[in-house]
C-alpha cells in the first residue's frame, strides 16, 4: 500500500495573501532596524531582533499550511522586494537635496549599512527559510498532522541556525563588530534568541494554523 501524501492547501485564498504581505513587511522592517547595533552590557545584537523572529513564524504557517512550494514563492517575493527597497534607498540617495535638507550624510550612512545588511539579510534569509520550509515539509510527510510541536520546533533550530551564521558572518562588519569574541556573542545569541521567541510563539502559532486549516476551503487534513 503507498503512504499517503501530506495534505496542503492551495494558494489562491486571501489568507495566503495577507500572511505574504505581513511576511514581506516583516522582512523589510527588520533590515532597516538591523542597521543599528544594540548592546545591553555586554550582549550585543542589532534593532532587527524586535520583529524578525516573527518571519520564522509565518514561514512555519505558510509551510505548514500550503507546503515548501508555497513558502518558497512567499520567500522569493520577500526577496524581490527587498531588493527593491534598497534601490529605492540609493536612489533616493542621488537625488538632488533641497536647501533645507541637512541629513543627506546620515541618510547615506543609513542607506550603505542598510545595504550591507540587505546583502546578509537575503542570504541569510533565503538559506534560513528555505531550511525553516523544506524541515516543516519532510517532517510533515512522516507525521502527517501528529506532532506539529516537532515540525514547529524542528524547523526553528534548524533554519534560524542557518539563517544567523550567514546573516551574523556577512553583518558585523555594517553595525561595527571587529573582535571574534562580539562576532561570537552576537552569533550566539542572534540564535539562542530568535530559537527562543519562536518557542514561546508556539501556542500563538498553534492558533494561527488551526483558524487557517478550519477556513481554507481546499486543505483537506491527511489521515494516518
Amino acid at each position: 500500500m503507498t503512504q499517503p501524501r501530506a495534505a496542503f492547501a492551495q494558494v489562491g485564498s486571501p489568507y495566503y495573501a495577507a500572511l505574504a504581505a505581513v511576511f514581506t513587511a516583516l522582512v523589510i522592517i527588520s533590515n532597516v532596524t538591523a542597521t543599528k547595533g544594540v548592546a545591553f552590557g555586554p550582549i550585543i545584537t542589532d534593532g532587527g531582533f524586535i520583529v524578525f523572529p516573527l518571519t520564522y513564524v509565518i514561514g512555519d504557517v505558510l509551510s505548514e499550511v500550503y507546503g515548501f512550494k508555497a513558502a518558497r514563492r512567499v520567500i522569493f517575493l520577500g526577496f524581490a522586494m527587498n531588493a527593491l527597497a534598497a534601490l529605492a534607498f540609493w536612489v533616493t540617495v542621488y537625488l538632488p537635496a533641497a536647501d533645507f535638507y541637512t541629513d543627506q550624510d546620515h541618510f547615506e550612512n543609513v542607506v550603505g549599512a542598510y545595504t550591507q545588511l540587505i546583502v546578509a539579510g537575503l542570504a541569510g534569509f533565503i538559506v534560513g527559510q528555505t531550511i525553516n520550509a523544506w524541515v516543516v515539509v519532510r517532517i510533515k510527510e512522516r507525521t502527517k498532522e501528529r506532532h506539529l510541536w516537532a515540525r514547529l520546533i524542528g524547523s526553528t533550530f534548524a533554519g534560524q541556525l542557518g539563517d544567523t551564521v550567514v546573516f551574523c558572518s556577512i553583518a558585523a562588519g555594517a553595525i561595527g563588530i571587529t573582535s571574534f569574541s562580539d562576532f561570537a556573542v552576537y552569533t550566539a545569541l542572534g540564535w539562542l534568541y530568535k530559537t527562543a521567541v519562536e518557542v514561546i510563539m508556539l501556542p500563538v502559532t498553534y492558533r494561527v494554523i488551526a483558524f487557517i486549516k478550519r477556513r481554507e476551503p481546499t486543505y483537506a487534513p491527511s489521515r494516518t
